[in-house]
């Protein structure tokens, strides 16, 4: 008899196209972009850094209530969705980021969403929630329904799904509960782990044992990489790879781990200096950024040269500083929405509280966010105390039933 040993298996491989330096290290690599698809990559990661600054300073400003950023991760994002079909996805615009940010009558989500919290229906983007992990039982969901779909009509075209998560969220059991509806049910999801070392303000070291998150994939028998969150190129080949995983035999879920590292704070809200060292931060801003060893390998390639990267940086500012202020400007949803899309019809409570509301407006004129804050708590408790009546009037149902059956058994 034997015990398995953790420390007796070796730790999964990284995955790596080219280095720090911008310099291929696997020889079998190969781009398989044009120079002109390159240029717009990389600016797309650019825009992502501009924006980020922006509206940092906008929420310390005071005209956002909460912005995250994504400092040091824009490989992640922008090499994975490169990768994806437009059946599977379409990108937002900077006029869907800024809308949904400020909360305005162009929001699809009507502005009763925290900021960052994206979401499009026609860009096949489900919105983003706060709970960590409840996307992923989600995506399984949806790519199991796509596989059904496929199966009854074979002309519609084959599509995945993509779901991306932090290693923290990888600690909620959604997270295995995904896992293994995907493995079991043989969904055509990929689900991408940004592993940027803090959950929040919780290390790597305090939040998993064992050969990190990739090593869980195997685990439960599905198809697993490891990858260097960092290398765009190699990020975009390995999410071409899984889609392609993902497709065969009718659906395979495959899990991705892209090693990075979170140089900004987690939020707004979080100062990241008091949990770990500014050292250490400068340290990973200059020893690898992926914005920096892309620009490397392109300005080896020629196509990129230190005055275009100046050029394109500043041309992203003033179009990011343009939606920016168009959607500042742009007027708020009607105050009814905050009422609607929960049943078909207003309720008599829902109604009298529309009713109340508009009152105390047209009242106190000068208090109108406070009141409806205020009103928005409300439907909530409201909300809450209709699902405790609905439990309470099923559990007596269930209590009436059964005491029915004893007695008629008796």
């Amino acid at each position: 008899m034997q015990f398995e040993q953790p420390a007796g298996y070796p730790a999964l491989p990284t995955y790596r196209a080219i280095d720090q330096n911008g310099v291929a290290v696997d020889p079998s690599f190969e781009p398989d972009l044009s120079d002109e698809e390159v240029v717009k990559l990389y600016r797309d990661m650019l825009t992502v850094s501009v924006m980020d600054l922006i509206m940092f300073d906008a929420q310390r400003q005071g005209r956002l209530s909460f912005y995250m950023v994504s400092a040091g991760e824009e490989a992640v994002s922008v090499a994975t969705a490169s990768a994806l079909e437009k059946e599977d996805v379409r990108g937002f615009t900077l006029a869907d980021f800024m809308n949904q940010l400020f909360a305005n009558h162009k929001d699809p989500g009507k502005g009763r969403n925290m900021p960052v919290h994206y979401g499009s229906r026609e860009l096949n983007i489900h919105t983003i929630s706060s709970p960590l992990a409840t996307q992923l039982p989600q995506a399984s969901g949806a790519a199991y329904a796509l596989k059904i779909q496929r199966m009854q009509d074979p002309s519609i075209p084959p599509r995945v799904v993509a779901a991306y998560f932090g290693e923290g969220a990888a600690s909620e059991g959604d997270f295995h509960a995904a896992l293994n509806i995907a493995a079991t049910r043989s969904c055509p999801v990929i689900f991408v782990c940004r592993n940027n070392g803090y959950a929040i303000s919780t290390p790597t070291l305090e939040q998993y044992r064992g050969d990190g998150i990739a090593s869980r994939g195997l685990g439960y028998g599905i198809e697993t990489i490891r990858v260097d969150g960092n290398d765009f190129w190699a990020v975009r080949e390995v999410m071409k790879k899984a889609r392609e995983i993902a497709l065969q035999d009718g659906g395979r879920p495959v899990l991705i781990e892209a090693m990075t590292y979170r140089v900004s704070h987690h939020s707004t809200s979080d100062d990241s200096f008091a949990y770990r060292a500014k050292v250490e931060v400068e340290d990973w801003k200059r020893r690898d950024n992926p914005i920096a060893r892309l620009r490397k390998w392109m300005e080896a390639k020629g196509c990129w040269d230190e005055h275009k990267e100046k050029e394109a940086r500043e041309s992203i500012r003033r179009d990011v500083l343009k939606a920016f202020s168009e959607a500042e400007r742009e007027k708020k949803p009607p105050v009814r929405t905050m009422f609607e899309d929960v049943y078909e019809e207003l309720t008599p409570d829902l109604q009298q509280q529309m009713k109340e509301l508009k009152s105390q407006l047209e009242r106190y004129p000068d208090d109108r966010i406070v009141i409806a804050v205020l009103c928005v708590l409300s439907i909530a408790a409201l909300l809450g105390v209709l699902g405790i009546k609905y439990v309470r009037t099923a559990t007596r149902a269930m209590v009436k039933s059964r005491e029915a059956r004893d007695s008629e058994a008796q």
